[in-house]
């Protein structure tokens, strides 16, 4: 009888689209890269943005481009948990609701071992990447409720690929989507829903700095499969959270090629360690970035 009932909910129908327009949506990080292509695809449906970025001036001109009278700026760091709560409180002053929060904001530090990592560093990228989003997403959840919302947490294809000198965004990503599960069960019972959003390499200035004009991380990028290194635009990244979000998705991911990798993460994790673990180009390459400590 368990397995008939697991069957029957497997096969319910998917709930309704939600539509976007007029509905207010909140985004973190939402002044430049996969936050505001994010938020012109969904201004393009309707939707009435709220802009959160630490930097005042770039949200500003986020909001100048799309439009005064159709979004809002707010100035926050995701870290400052009183100021994400303000953040909230002045959207619903603002519009007087509050449908959709993307917890976009995040960070990735230069690469590093664990043994050279400095911690500050590897303090303010949990904070940022993990404790940012559950500041976001605390506060909104009553006014999410009332209209049955949903919400979209940005977490990694890292979040299930080998740790190597990336550590601390890696285990970030990871924790995120377990925050992101347990909202999705945690909230279902109230009419909300909740996206997970994975990407592989997205085309930002973030990527950019950290792979492409840094060596080291070059050289670790290329020890991926030719398929997984292909990157996307932050625009094709932003529709695919703005199609996510009508179609209220358990989760979503880009390039596709992450599909069977995260699928199959149970089968291939082990082995793909075992063989990093005993990969001397990968030794090598490690010593080398220790030795930019002078270890």
């Amino acid at each position: 009888m368990k397995s008939l009932d697991l069957m029957r909910r497997l096969l319910q129908p998917a709930a309704p689209d939600l539509d976007v327009a007029g509905k207010v949506v909140l985004i973190t990080g939402g002044a430049d890269g996969i936050g505001l292509e994010t938020a012109r695809c969904l201004r393009a449906r309707g939707a009435l943005l709220v802009i959160v970025d630490r930097n005042e001036t770039a949200a500003q001109n986020a909001v100048a481009l799309l439009g005064k009278q159709s979004a809002l700026a707010i100035a926050a760091d995701v870290t400052d948990r009183a100021a994400m709560r303000a953040a909230i409180e002045q959207t619903l002053a603002h519009f007087g609701r509050l449908d959709v929060v993307v917890a976009n904001a995040g960070i990735t530090p230069p690469p590093a071992t664990i043994r050279t990592s400095n911690l500050d560093d590897f303090d303010r990228v949990i904070a940022v990447n993990l404790t940012g989003v559950l500041n976001t997403v605390h506060p909104a959840i009553e006014a999410l409720i009332k209209q049955q919302g949903h919400i979209v947490v940005v977490a990694s294809c890292a979040a299930f690929c080998p740790p190597v000198a990336g550590a601390s965004y890696m285990i970030s990503k990871a924790a995120v989507e377990q925050l992101g599960r347990g909202l999705k069960l945690e909230l279902a019972p109230h009419g909300v829903s909740v996206t997970v959003s994975y990407f592989g390499l997205v085309d930002t200035q973030l990527a950019r700095t950290t792979l492409d004009n840094d060596p080291m991380g070059n050289d670790l990028n290329q020890q991926l499969p030719a398929p997984l290194r292909k990157r996307i635009s932050a625009q094709h990244a932003g529709e695919v959270i703005a199609n996510a979000i009508k179609k209220r998705a358990e989760h979503s991911m880009a390039p596709m090629a992450w599909e069977s990798l995260s699928l199959l993460r149970g089968l291939v994790n082990p082995v793909l360690d075992r063989y990093l673990v005993g990969d001397p180009h990968i030794h090598d390459v490690l010593r080398e970035l220790e030795a930019r400590k002078n270890i």
